[in-house]
């Protein structure tokens, strides 16, 4: 098994190259706007890399465009209308009819100026020891362009990096996107599991009873959003700019927040011979209820981000990692089994109406996603039954 991770190095470009790079993104972004708005025409939604070969390859060429970058301008086009249509059999553009994918139908796919572009080693090619890359640019070829990253990144680059890069611009900063395929370890038999609960208030309770509190990210997270009611309020170009840049770090931060919290919980684990159980959180803002003013703290922490950080982390680290059923595990007693809503007479507090067990409700959930993991890995791991 494979495990496949996205690493991001920045590229420091001088005085010279950095215009360079400025000038071909645009104009590689304008190039795949006619390929696309020329292929809708003809094809509609329906264009795939070989009709807008025939199509479009000889008047890429004619613009300026290497061989290499007019394949990789019509391979994104093509790439786009094929994500645009699973999009729109899964119906996440909404029903047919509807006006969101009226919309979508109607027009071409556009591409942003500085939208991120393929690169494959033919128009890349990296210097690991000198910390270099050398990148097809519409100047030419660009050589010994400056990059920085990680320690850890570094090594990983010339041992696992596979496939094509992203260039990308954001921010005026200039980042490679590179994907690396790392070996997963064989994972261990588990002697047992660590129960973790996700919450609003505790980001993450863990059935030994270790609680990675959320309290000093909620006060952070309700000054940002009093910042962002007095920035909207103006109403002005510059403001919705900075609203834009304050998203961003925001995001950012929480990000950071969840790896922390992630790699925690699997060290512990990992250094205790024990698998990992979540709960199976998938469309927990469909079926959750919550109060008003509740809401958008409810909406706006990513904990699906925060499981997925576990998963990868706990695959390289070669622990065992399962997903249990969520029901009721906040209101059933972990002793006796008594399953009732009086149960959890607090947000806080558990105290069971049957036999008197009583704790940190959070604790209490994590206790029970640890023996639910502790049944469905029995089941997870049977052998087959022998043919009759």
């Amino acid at each position: 098994m494979i495990v496949k991770l996205v690493l991001q190095v920045k590229l420091v470009p001088d005085a010279i190259q950095a215009p360079k790079l400025k000038r071909t993104l645009p104009t590689v972004n304008e190039a795949a706007n006619r390929v696309s708005t020329t292929g809708f025409q003809r094809f509609g939604l329906k264009a795939s890399v070989r009709e807008l070969r025939k199509l479009c390859y000889g008047d890429l060429k004619a613009w300026g465009f290497g061989a290499q970058a007019a394949q990789h301008i019509i391979k994104r086009v093509a790439d786009a209308y094929t994500t645009l249509r699973a999009n729109l059999r899964a119906g996440n553009f909404g029903p047919e009819g509807s006006k969101r994918r009226g919309r979508a139908e109607s027009k071409p796919v556009v591409f942003r100026p500085y939208a991120a572009h393929t690169y494959d080693d033919r128009c890349l090619s990296w210097n690991y020891d000198a910390q270099t890359v050398s990148i097809w640019t519409l100047d030419g070829r660009v050589k010994n362009i400056r990059f920085t990253c990680s320690p850890e990144a570094l090594k990983a680059l010339p041992e696992h990096r596979q496939g094509e890069s992203d260039l990308v611009f954001r921010d005026g900063k200039w980042f490679l996107i590179a994907t690396i395929d790392i070996p997963e370890p064989e994972a261990f038999n588990p002697k047992d599991f660590v129960g973790v609960d996700r919450g609003i208030v505790n980001l993450a309770t863990t059935s030994d009873g270790d609680n990675h509190q959320g309290r000093r990210l909620g006060r952070y997270r309700r000054w940002q959003a009093r910042k962002r009611a007095e920035i909207q309020a103006k109403q002005t170009r510059s403001a919705k700019q900075l609203l834009k840049k304050r998203a961003k770090k925001e995001s950012r931060h929480a990000t950071h927040v969840n790896h922390k919290v992630a790699k925690t919980v699997v060290a512990v684990a990992q250094r205790t011979e024990r698998g990992i159980a979540l709960e199976e959180l998938q469309g927990i803002r469909e079926r959750v209820t919550v109060s008003r003013d509740q809401r958008a703290r409810l909406s706006s922490w990513p904990f699906h981000q925060l499981g997925a950080f576990i998963a990868y982390k706990a695959k390289r680290a070669g622990v065992p990692y399962i997903e249990v059923d969520p029901a009721y595990t906040s209101q059933r007693c972990p002793r006796c089994g008594h399953t009732e809503r009086a149960n959890r007479p607090t947000r806080d507090t558990f105290r069971c109406r049957r036999c008197g067990l009583a704790g940190p409700a959070d604790h209490v959930a994590g206790v029970n996603v640890r023996d639910r993991a502790r049944s469905a890995w029995v089941f997870v791991n049977m052998p087959d039954p022998a043919p009759a």
